[in-house]
């Protein structure tokens, strides 16, 4: 069930934002008896349109109010894998430094092995990352232990395996732990001869503080980052430009979350401009390693922001007839069909959020199947008193209804 520890975490985010329930209320326009009830548990759920007024008011995104898609299987969110994970992030204290690689050593095929970890978590195959995570990391450390010649592509890769650990972190929730794993990623690509991935680890970082709710300083890494990267003329090459369109796309989304829509719609606009140009630069390194940016990419996050602050007609027409490029990562075509079904839904359109749903269930069923944000637009769908065709297989398939 998407809300079923609503209560519980809508009282924890609002501490985090040492928020009074009156001044949530005021922020929000949600009544303070409906957060009581909510806090208290004495009501378990709510309408989409209160869930994104209180998401607002907390400014956070709708899925940190209701939690997360589980990341791995239920019951393993501290198990042996994820202890497994910790241990390769911060070893041991006092362990002996890792041995130089031996002969049968290839580098090559490390990067390929973090490469595909990438490809996998954009896909959303936490399980398969989580398994393969350990030993990744446990071989960069060995291949940053590479003679001279060789210790530069060991680091990059440490970061780059350092960074994925990261990332499924945020994805289980534990936020300070990927913010571990950042920065022992940052401190390896300092040793690493790639200029451009410390700005790429930036934008994990401002990923990782707004998921804390640390709004401001998500803003200022980014925007410090993208700045580092456009004045160290790295936007003439297709990779630098990713990068830097990556982090002006993320100093946009935590502007909105701020309540400044017309500065990230001006930051949006301007990485909007400049996407057009990744195609027409010569071709960089290996995509699934580089920051995400292109005209679709630009396109689904505008999409995303005018549907979370209350823009769906803007979000519809930002959508129509929309084109995705070949390199869009899988993860992102399936938040633009959620974020399209929340935009029907946010104008009354069953049936177009049920088109959209099932087409979601087509191309990821597994996905749409343990979301907690398609879950709650489901809820909303099923309490209204005519259900489009459609809305009961999916009911069905959420576990939502009777």
């Amino acid at each position: 069930m998407a809300t079923q520890d609503l209560g519980q975490s809508l009282r924890r985010l609002r501490r985090l934002a040492s928020l009074t329930q009156e001044e949530l209320a005021e922020r929000s326009g949600v009544s303070v008896d409906v957060i009581r009830q909510l806090e208290q548990r004495r009501k378990h759920s709510a309408r989409l349109p209160t869930l994104h007024a209180l998401a607002n008011g907390l400014g956070v995104e709708l899925t940190t109010l209701l939690g997360d898609p589980p990341a791995v299987t239920a019951g393993e969110s501290d198990g042996p894998r994820f202890v497994a994970v910790r241990r390769a992030v911060m070893p041991v204290l006092g362990a002996p430094a890792p041995e130089p690689p031996g002969p049968g050593f290839s580098m090559d095929r490390l990067r390929e092995r973090i490469a595909d970890g990438w490809t996998q978590y954009h896909a959303a195959g936490f399980d398969t990352v989580m398994e393969a995570l350990p030993e990744l990391i446990s071989d960069a450390r060995t291949a940053a232990a590479a003679p001279d010649d060789g210790r530069a592509a060991g680091y990059a890769s440490l970061a780059k395996a350092l960074q994925l650990a990261g990332h499924v972190a945020v994805r289980m929730g534990k936020t300070d732990l990927a913010l571990t794993a950042l920065e022992r990623a940052t401190e390896a690509a300092g040793q690493a001869a790639d200029p451009l991935l410390p700005a790429m680890i930036v934008n994990s970082v401002a990923w990782t503080y707004q998921r804390q709710g640390r709004l401001q300083d998500a803003l200022h890494v980014a925007l410090q980052a993208a700045a580092t990267v456009q004045d160290g003329g790295h936007t003439g090459t297709a990779d630098g430009l990713k990068v830097w369109g990556a982090l002006t796309m993320s100093a946009a989304t935590s502007a909105a979350r701020s309540g400044d829509y017309d500065r990230a719609a001006g930051l949006m606009e301007g990485a909007e401009a400049q996407a057009g140009r990744v195609a027409k630069l010569p071709k960089g390194s290996d995509s699934r390693m580089v920051s995400v940016f292109s005209p679709s990419s630009v396109r689904i996050e505008r999409v995303r922001l005018a549907v979370q602050y209350g823009r769906p007609e803007e979000a519809l027409n930002l959508a129509k007839g929309m084109r995705l490029s070949k390199d869009t990562p899988p993860s992102w075509r399936t938040w633009l069909l959620l974020d399209v079904a929340r935009a029907h839904t946010d104008l009354g359109d069953a049936a177009g959020a049920v088109k959209t749903l099932e087409s979601l269930r087509r191309v990821a069923p597994t996905w749409l199947q343990h979301h907690t944000l398609a879950v709650a637009i489901v809820r909303d769908l099923w309490a209204l008193p005519h259900h489009p065709p459609g809305l009961r297989s999916l009911a069905e398939f959420l576990g939502v209804g009777d």
